[in-house]
């Protein structure tokens, strides 16, 4: 899948879920890489799957990458 937005998820907070900016806009706290999906599906890439979440190099993890959900 080809960068189409900058994607940010954040470390994890004390609960677990991470902050997730897309663009440059807050789109809320990820639980899940589903969550990460859904809010990319909402930002218009209808296409994305939770193994692209998982892969890609156009999204930038912070504190940990896509199997870090605790604090």
């Amino acid at each position: 899948m080809p960068q189409v937005v900058q994607v940010v998820v954040y470390p994890a907070a004390p609960d677990g879920g991470r902050r997730v900016r897309v663009a440059g806009s807050f789109v809320g706290m990820a639980y899940t890489v589903i969550d990460i999906v859904e809010f990319l599906r909402g930002a218009g890439l209808e296409d994305v799957e939770p193994e692209d979440v998982v892969s890609a190099e156009w999204i930038e993890w912070r504190g940990g990458g896509p199997g870090a959900w605790v604090h």
